[in-house]
């Protein structure tokens, strides 16, 4: 039996030739064909060429020297044409030069039939080209001696070519990347195919047939529109790879796999298939929804791929002992459970020598890890992050002489750092963040880690002190090592990394100076985390591109300057000082920048109004420092989701330029704003979630259109001068009326989530971790008048309602019972009447209710449980009748009149005469003599 050719190799192979071919040529003074020469130059003048790619293609040169063109040595004749675009598509942290200079590369236009005349022409490669949604001309299949066809990803559109079906001798077809609009049915007859790749074709399983059952060894049929398993595939007896990743396939895998023979590998990851093998392919059984016990029949497996399938559950069989070639398994992203000894014991019996790569991460396997682990002398992939496994690393990690790639993150290991990690030379990526390990790690450690370039190992409960001189055997991109143990010094040993450009050392005990050795480093950093230190000391300049964190430190000085491109700078709760106009106006580091946090500062003056060319801004926080004057209009102007400008002392109306944005959250609170609550906050900011205007000087009436924000999570108008009515439409706040399944957090970009700061309960905190769950309406301390709207009840989401200090009347709605969720509740200091509702004590949450305190009550005019006082007394029904007038503070006690005029009257209509008339009061005083002097004596004559 002949074991088909590794596809893997087959364009390298194809490349043979041709490199042959171009050294042979070398020697030899043969002239390409006229014709072909003429054919190719009329190919070239219908292209687009922006680079000037091919500006070696000119008359009167050798066409077989021209870039992309390869001739026959002995004919001349012209064979492959390799015009692939030759840069590689730019990241999303590229430069505008370096995407400039890779979409001027690509090649476009029209594709000139002249192609015809390369009658030898068995290689062409036009992918990663730009050809502008044009059809694949039809020409292409007439190109009889075509044996490699490669127009993947050149953005071909419209429908395949049904000629193509008749190249007979064509092996290699990749179409792949290019999106077949037009799904009418394509046949492929081609004897000799033995690799087809049609991934992210935009296929469903009408669109394409294959009849190439006994050549077709690679089929790649991922990123389509499948939502079953084509059933011609079936009829490829000989496919060694079968690739169905990504598309919309349901329910069991059809029995019919079971009929490969040469299979190797199959991926069906990123399905949703409820099943994981079926049972004719396992030899008749009849288990079903799990992995069944007669997957060891699969003795010619290779390669296993069953990962993303959300479905497929249960526990790994101990049959796994009989797939004695599998060299690499994948069953990541599923709900497979049991113990990871078991599982290494069923591995264990077979395949220790064979397997290479293993990767079970994102399931739900729980044990421990066995000391059976060192025994897979070739594993050099080992991935078992985000599970539920304990206990200890054994320290048999140590003897995984291959092992490149060791990611237990997620985890809930424990115990010690295995000393036997410093066994590991081909060690490259180590990730064990998110466990329980404690204790001191040695520099013992990392002695033989010479290949290391990533170390992730944050939020474990690590010590690692090294001495001052000690520089470290590896050369680290990516170090990790938040929450670690590493002060009080700054780590001496950074300074050794000259390839760093990920670093994570926050909340790791640091208390020292900024280093200017690290200041200066020749690196750039991609993403830079110091936070959560107590650093001291000036920043002049940051070399980071992407990310900067250096909040809750003891920085001081003005701002940094920063890289042009830099994303995200995060500075906030340091001592950072001065203005932000160098920053915001004469730095071009806002052309990029998506978060700026530089709150808890010590910022004053003005906010500049020149943030035009900050466009990517999305999150702009300036809260707490000592900022004064209005918001600039420019600050409109930008798409911002967040602005928070919380405690300063800014002051004027709102901006109207605000109304562009498309804000999620808006804090405003704690300063000197004035005028009206704009209506534009419910026109054009739908997307609101949370509102906070709270301690200004805002007046006027609640804008109705704040009913229109259908995502509002909290709002806060406190301690401000708005008057009117509470709306009866807030009925229609969604959030607050709906259960919805929202999360903890509140996501604003990958990584970085919404914190607010919100007084609940009577008490001022800080939520982050659990803002997405708080729902909040107050109102308090304004001039609201009227009744509390009975629709209010309808927000059966809201937590805490805060409606105290204003001047409502009327009764508590009786309705307001159904709002069961209901932890906080104050309606305290209004002329609210009449009895409490008994629906309140359906209320379980209820904890703070402020209106049944003693206070309260001279506040409002209620009665009934749990007060004291009854509904049914004379004086209660005359003070419902005032609507809340305070029928006992009106009431004249006539008693305590008459005692008080009578004092005043006989006091002063003695006093009164005494005083004004002169002759009245020495008659007075002799006439008090006289009774003096009656008195003596006869107190003179008793005793005698």
């Amino acid at each position: 039996m002949t074991t088909p050719l590794p596809i893997s190799f087959f364009p390298f192979l194809l490349l043979i030739p041709a490199i042959c071919s171009t050294i042979c040529h070398a020697n030899s003074n043969l002239l390409c064909i006229q014709s072909e020469r003429e054919a190719l130059l009329k190919f070239k003048n219908d292209l687009i060429d922006p680079s000037n790619r091919l500006s070696s293609w000119v008359e009167g040169r050798d066409c077989c020297e021209w870039i992309g063109v390869f001739c026959q040595n002995s004919t001349g004749q012209v064979h492959q044409l390799h015009l692939a675009a030759p840069l590689s598509e730019p990241d999303c942290l590229a430069t505008n030069a370096e995407r400039q200079a890779y979409y001027n590369s690509l090649l476009g236009g029209k594709i000139n039939p002249s192609l015809l005349e390369l009658k030898h022409l068995s290689s062409l490669d036009l992918s990663n080209n730009n050809f502008n949604s044009i059809q694949i001309p039809n020409f292409f299949g007439l190109l009889e001696s075509l044996t490699y066809l490669n127009l993947s990803r050149a953005r071909f559109q419209g429908a395949i070519p049904h000629n193509l079906g008749n190249l007979s001798k064509l092996q290699y077809l990749d179409l792949g990347g290019n999106y077949f609009d037009d799904l009418e049915q394509v046949t492929f007859n081609l004897p000799s195919l033995l690799e087809l790749h049609l991934s992210g074709c935009g296929l469903h399983p009408s669109s394409i047939s294959v009849n190439s059952s006994k050549s077709l060894v690679i089929l790649d049929l991922s990123l389509n529109r499948f939502s079953t398993v084509p059933k011609w595939i079936f009829s490829l007896h000989g496919l060694v790879s079968i690739d169905l990743t990504y598309n919309y396939l349901e329910g069991p895998i059809p029995d019919y796999f079971g009929n490969f023979s040469f299979l190797e590998v199959l991926d069906l990851s990123g399905n949703s298939l409820d099943s994981s093998i079926p049972n004719s392919f396992l030899g008749g059984n009849q288990l079903q929804g799990t992995i069944s016990s007669a997957i060891g029949n699969l003795s010619s497996i290779t390669h296993l791929d069953l990962s993303y399938n959300y479905m497929l559950e249960g526990r790994l069989p101990t049959s796994l002992e009989y797939l004695c070639k599998l060299k690499e398994m994948d069953l990541s992203y599923n709900k497979i459970e049991g113990g990871m000894s078991e599982i290494l014991q069923s591995l264990s019996r077979c395949c220790l020598g064979s397997l290479e790569s293993l990767d079970m991460s994102n399931s739900q396997l729980s044990g421990h890890l066995s000391d059976q682990l060192g025994q897979f002398k070739n594993l050099s992939y080992l991935s078992l992050a985000q599970n539920k496994i304990s206990g200890p690393i054994p320290s048999s990690i140590g003897e995984l002489s291959s092992l490149k790639f060791f990611d237990v993150s997620d985890n809930q290991l424990n115990g010690t750092f295995p000393l036997s990690f410093g066994q590991l030379e081909s060690l490259e990526t180590l990730d064990f963040r998110n466990n329980l390990l404690e204790g001191v790690v040695l520099e013992t450690h990392f002695s033989n880690l010479t290949r290391l370039t990533t170390i992730t190992a944050s939020h474990n409960r690590l010590r690692f002190e090294p001495n001052s001189s000690w520089i470290p055997p590896f050369q680290c991109e990516t170090i990790e090592l938040g929450h670690w143990h590493l002060g009080p010094k700054f780590p001496q040993w950074l300074k050794f990394q000259k390839k760093l450009f990920v670093l994570d050392i926050s909340n790791a005990g640091i208390s020292d100076v900024m280093p200017t050795w690290f200041l200066n480093l020749p690196t750039q950093f991609e993403y830079l985390n110091l936070s959560f230190n107590q650093l001291t000391g000036g920043i002049s300049y940051l070399n980071v591109r992407d990310t900067v964190d250096l909040r809750s430190n003891q920085f001081r000085g003005p701002l940094p300057r920063v890289f042009r491109n830099l994303h995200n700078l995060i500075l906030s709760n340091n001592s950072f000082s001065g203005s932000l106009f160098e920053l915001v106006c004469n730095s071009p580091s806002g052309e990029l920048m998506e978060v700026l946090y530089i709150d808890k500062n010590l910022i004053s003056g003005e906010i500049p109004d020149c943030w035009n060319h900050w466009q990517d801004l999305a999150l702009l926080d300036l809260g707490s420092n000592n900022l004064t004057g209005k918001i600039p209009p420019s600050l409109g102007h930008i798409n911002l989701a967040v602005l928070n400008l919380r405690n300063n002392s800014m002051f004027g109306e709102l901006t109207s330029t605000l109304q562009n944005s498309s804000l999620i959250m808006l804090d405003l609170s704690e300063n000197h704003f004035n005028g009206s609550v704009p209506a534009w906050i419910g026109e054009n900011s739908s997307l609101l979630r949370i509102i906070s205007l709270r301690s200004n000087n805002f007046d006027g009436h609640i804008p109705h259109k704040i009913c229109d924000l259908l995502n509002l999570l909290i709002l806060d108008l406190a301690h401000n001068n708005i008057s009117g009515t509470i709306p009866k439409c807030f009925r229609k706040l969604y959030s607050m009326a709906n259960r919805n399944n929202r999360g903890n957090y509140i996501y604003v970009s990958e990584g970085l989530y919404l914190s607010a700061l919100l007084v609940l309960k009577g008490r001022q905190d800080e939520y982050g971790a659990t803002l997405g769950l708080v729902t909040s309406i107050d109102l308090s301390t304004n001039s609201l008048t009227g009744e509390i709207p009975k629709e209010i009840a309808r927000l059966v989401e809201l937590r805490s309602l805060n409606l105290s200090g204003n001047l409502l009347t009327g009764n508590i709605p009786d309705n307001i019972g159904n709002m069961k969720l209901m932890e906080s509740l104050d309606l305290s200091m209004n002329r609210l009447n009449g009895e409490i509702p008994l629906s309140l004590s359906n209320l379980n949450f209820l904890n703070h209710f402020n209106v049944f305190e003693n206070f309260s009550y001279m506040g409002n005019h209620l009665c009934g449980p749990p007060l004291t006082k009854s509904c049914s007394t004379k004086d209660f029904s005359t003070d419902a009748k005032n609507n809340g007038s305070s029928s006992e503070g009106s009431k004249v006690n006539w008693l305590y009149v008459s005692i008080v005029l009578g004092f005043v009257m006989g006091f002063w209509g003695v006093v009164a005469p005494l005083f004004f008339i002169r002759p009245w009061r020495h008659a007075y005083y002799r006439k008090l003599d006289h009774i003096y002097a009656k008195l003596y004596v006869f107190w003179a004559t008793m005793d005698m």
